[in-house]
């Protein structure tokens, strides 16, 4: 089938440009989807998520301090729980920083597709340190259930517990929306991880009310409740890493890459298309079934035709690789649906 197959990439633009009056046209007219175009989106997109980690751990570093202050002179295990989860979810900025740096360098012979994995992988210590959480906090709610210990200073507890539930939810909007902007998996799982740590942070408010009317049991038990909500987290959180590690990608991105595909024309049917995510970099790969009829030239220019329709089409698409076949030696092959 070598005589009716055709590759192409992004890069087969820079050969075009080499020279000096390629280099010229290049700087005085840019063109937004060619390999060095994709590359410095990618590098910006990169420093976002650096940039996101980074203030994520000075705000979260400085609640969970202002609570560790409150937790010694009040012995709250509730806020103490919430106030170990806050400084983990902070640590969980370190690998997150370490990758997003790592997936800035370019490839290698050895590792062809770049660092951007390394992304993913930071995903694992999210998880890790979310579990721990989980241990840490359910530990120490059991040891107070069995030796109850009084709670002072109950109205500086609650304002920690609040303190601690605005810098979350803050730092949780900013996670998040950086994320999503940059298609950061791990990202936005960490902002999603920071909101829940709010929301138990206002579980500590609850429980200081309840001590503070005569229910000290109330303390420990609130404890166990931010035990279980981190353990939802958790479960959230591997979903959402593990889902990525096995090359997940949301079904609505292929359907809209075949449609866009489906609809070139000469293009009889979409035979395979394959997508991936490497840390926030999403990557295609398509097979097309065309017009037996064409020519090697057309069926190049419609492979690069194709790559040019999908970058547009499909949000954060990093690179696209696009094979074409001549439909008469398989027949007709219609998309998937």
């Amino acid at each position: 089938m070598s005589g009716g197959h055709h590759g192409h990439s992004h890069h087969h633009d820079q050969s075009r440009r080499d020279g000096l009056f390629g280099a010229v046209r290049h700087a005085l007219v840019p063109h937004s989807h060619d390999a060095a175009d994709k590359m410095d989106e990618a590098l910006e997109s990169s420093a976002e998520g650096i940039r996101a980690v980074k203030i994520s751990l000075i705000a979260l570093g400085a609640t969970a301090l202002a609570q560790l202050a409150v937790v010694a002179a009040s012995g709250s295990v509730a806020l103490l729980a919430d106030t170990t989860h806050n400084a983990s979810d902070a640590l969980t900025a370190v690998p997150l920083w370490i990758a997003f740096a790592l997936g800035r360098r370019a490839a290698t012979k050895r590792f062809t597709y770049g660092f951007g994995r390394a992304e993913d992988i930071a995903g694992l210590f999210v998880i890790a340190m979310i579990a721990l959480s989980a241990l840490v906090a359910g530990f120490e709610a059991a040891l107070r259930l069995i030796h109850p210990q009084p709670i002072g200073h109950l109205g500086w507890v609650a304002a920690a517990g609040l303190a601690g539930f605005l810098g979350n939810e803050l730092v949780a909007v900013y996670r998040i929306r950086v994320g999503r902007k940059i298609g950061s998996a791990a990202l936005v799982a960490d902002g999603l991880h920071a909101r829940t740590d709010g929301y138990t942070s206002l579980a500590v408010v609850a429980g200081s009310a309840c001590a503070a009317l005569g229910f000290p049991s109330a303390d420990p038990i609130v404890g166990l409740m931010i035990m279980v909500a981190i353990l939802l987290v958790l479960r959230a959180a591997v979903r959402e890493v593990f889902g990525r590690l096995m090359d997940g990608v949301d079904p609505s991105l292929v359907e809209s890459a075949e449609t866009v595909l489906a609809a070139l024309p000469e293009v009889r049917g979409v035979r395979a298309l394959r997508m991936r995510w490497i840390g926030h970099r999403l990557h295609a790969e398509a097979e097309l079934d065309i017009e037996p009829r064409t020519s090697l030239e057309a069926a190049h220019q419609l492979a690069h035709h194709a790559e040019h329709e999908l970058a547009h089409a499909i949000p954060k698409l990093s690179s696209a690789l696009v094979h074409a076949y001549p439909a008469r030696l398989t027949g007709p092959n219609p998309s998937r649906s």
